[in-house]
């Protein structure tokens, strides 16, 4: 009410100005105002205005206003700013033309084609592309007079694509009632489809849009891959085109942000005056959204610049033709080397009928198609390693002198001794069993034989993302006497189909930490791979206590795979541990016997062995 009064203040008061100019009528305001009443699209931004003319009726400020072009100004600044509408316009043209829609004229047949060939560029591009470009777009009363001279010159040689980019760039005119045409033809015949709401302010009456069941000629279909490009040109219908179409998830729109324009824009005379008022007199509001593309504009998928937006588009058709190669390969892949094979086929056969439902009609790039694959694999699984990877090349093995591996162990390694002789070692990653070998003895005597003579250890994986499994027979020896034989765990390769036993080294570099002295892991959400392996031997086997968070439910190390001959490769778990042993850590992970947050879990270990080893004192 208080905008509406603003502006009412602002016209009355002009209003006066009329009355001293001959020129202008002393209705001139109040007939603007009223033509704005009846015809403006969103009558809720004018709740008020007839009570504020009342109310402002009494202003008699006068402005000197000059002429009508300036007046217009000012009215039109004043509507726009108050209404927050710019296409709301007041104008002053004595020399007003009225502009005549142009109408489909009687020509004969041969024109008629040269005419459509003119209108409509068509192009067969590499791969069996389609390209239409289309300027203006037609209404039901050109379609129901030249619809069967479209199909047969433009849409009959669309249909046998295998995917279409339709440019829209250009394209700034066009009549709503063709609206329901071009979506049905790339829609389903078998159900009836909401498309848009037309509201109508003149007729206070709103149209549904709806797809049209029964069309001339085939539909397109709606798997084929659909690319709409726009430009900050494409206005009106058209973009009503873009934003029905990309709701419906039925087609990808590339290159710039539309105009912002309207569905339909009126001009008004005022009286016998040469005054008019320009506004909007009906929206748009998507049945899917709730909202509109008016003024706001069709924000696309993939933003580049316009006329870059036809090669972006070639190569989003291109990639989705080799798409259902790439889900059926990974697929396979699955199902041949997962760890589990009854989880690796489910995988598989959920991960082709994602495929066959569309669910990867809609990629725009290699590397959307690779997180939406991890995603899936990631939701179907339930293992954070089935995922897609990048093709990293192993680098070249370094030479190190001893010097280098002295310093490399230094910062690898962390130990401390705490009050009571308990000891403490860290390290964030296992290394591979032929690496470790070579440097076993630097290892000793630099990390071990500083914390193997304490009554109590902490070992802390709290950071420890993993590594190569090859070592972790050798490390948990150290744990057990030399007499002890103990199966740590029987590792299944289902990639080579070979099974390997761990057990429990005889010789071992180094004094052993024996069975007797007790053993606290930290652990956290973070501890991965190898480390898990470790924890869950350890507890299986009731060798250590586990104190902090359920570590991360990794995997054994993936081994990466190429599907086909495309540049995506998958991380495939191939090897799991014995599930009759114990459950399954693989994708869950290992609770602790003691939970604590993993920032309270070293304190937590330490407080319980100053108890321990103080009670034995």
């Amino acid at each position: 009410m208080a905008k509406a009064l603003v502006v009412v203040t602002t016209l009355l008061v002009l209003r006066n100005v009329a009355f001293i100019h001959a020129a202008f009528p002393p209705s001139l305001i109040v007939d603007m105002v009223q033509i704005i009443l009846d015809n403006y699209c969103s009558p809720e931004k004018l709740a008020g205005l007839k009570e504020a003319i009342a109310a402002a009726s009494g202003n008699t400020e006068i402005l000197n206003i000059p002429d009508g072009e300036s007046l217009s100004r000012v009215l039109s600044a004043g509507l726009q700013t108050t209404i927050n509408d710019p296409r709301l316009k007041i104008s002053y043209e004595p020399d007003f033309v009225p502009v005549v829609a142009p109408q489909m004229p009687a020509l004969p047949p041969e024109q008629l084609v040269a005419m459509l060939q003119n209108a409509i560029k068509l192009d067969m591009l590499e791969g069996n592309i389609g390209y239409m470009r289309i300027d203006h777009i037609l209404g039901e009363a050109a379609a129901d007079k030249i619809g069967h001279m479209l199909v047969d010159l433009v849409w009959n040689k669309v249909l046998s694509t295998s995917g279409l980019i339709f440019d829209l760039r250009h394209t700034s005119s066009g009549d709503i009632t063709g609206l329901s045409y071009i979506v049905s033809y790339f829609t389903s015949a078998d159900s009836v489809i909401h498309i848009d709401s037309v509201y109508d302010r003149p007729s206070n009456t709103t149209t549904k849009m709806l797809s049209i069941p029964t069309l001339l000629g085939e539909r397109y279909g709606t798997t084929k891959p659909l690319i709409i490009l726009t430009s900050k040109n494409t206005k009106g219908v058209a973009e009503d085109v873009a934003y029905c179409l990309l709701n419906l998830k039925r087609a990808t729109v590339v290159g710039e942000k539309t105009a912002g324009g309207s569905v339909k824009v009126d001009q008004f005379k005022v009286g016998d005056t040469d005054f008019y008022v320009t506004l909007p007199t009906a929206k748009s509001i998507n049945p899917i959204t709730g909202s509109t593309w008016e003024q706001t504009g069709v924000t696309p998928d993939v933003k580049v610049n316009a006329e870059d937006a036809l090669a972006t588009a070639i190569k989003i058709v291109q990639l989705r033709a080799q798409v259902p190669a790439i889900i059926e390969g990974s697929a396979a892949l699955i199902a041949d080397n997962y760890a589990f094979e009854e989880t690796g086929a489910d995988v598989a056969a959920k991960l082709k009928g994602l495929l066959e439902n569309g669910d990867y009609n809609m990629v725009v790039s290699e590397s959307d198609l690779e997180e939406k694959l991890s995603a899936d694999l990631k939701t179907l699984s339930g293992d954070k390693s089935l995922k897609t990877t990048s093709n990293t090349a192993v680098p070249p093995p370094i030479n190190y002198t001893p010097e280098m591996y002295i310093d490399l162990i230094k910062v690898s390694f962390h130990t401390d001794i705490f009050e009571n002789n308990i000891g403490y070692l860290r390290f964030d990653m296992f290394g591979d069993f032929e690496e470790v070998k070579t440097i076993a003895q630097i290892i000793v005597e630099h990390v071990w034989n500083k914390v193997v003579n304490t009554d109590a250890m902490i070992v802390d994986l709290r950071n420890n993302l993993g590594g190569p499994t090859t070592a972790i027979a050798g490390f948990c020896s150290y744990f057990f006497d030399a007499d002890q034989h103990i199966v740590l765990d029987k590792l299944t390769d289902r990639h080579s189909g070979i099974s390997t036993v761990l057990q429990t080294l005889p010789e071992l570099t180094g004094t052993r930490y024996g069975s007797k002295k007790s053993l606290i892991l930290l652990t956290s959400g973070a501890t991965a791979g190898a480390a898990e392996e470790f924890v869950f031997i350890m507890k299986r086997l009731g060798r250590a206590m586990i104190v902090g968070e359920i570590t991360f439910g990794g995997s054994h190390p993936p081994k990466t795979f190429q599907v086909g001959d495309s540049d995506v490769f998958l991380s495939i778990p191939t090897i799991h541990s014995d599930t009759k042993l114990a459950p399954s850590w693989e994708g869950s992970g290992i609770a602790p016997h003691i939970p604590v947050a993993a920032a309270a879990a070293l304190e937590t270990a330490k407080g319980i062995f100053n108890k321990h080893l103080a009670g034995q004192k």
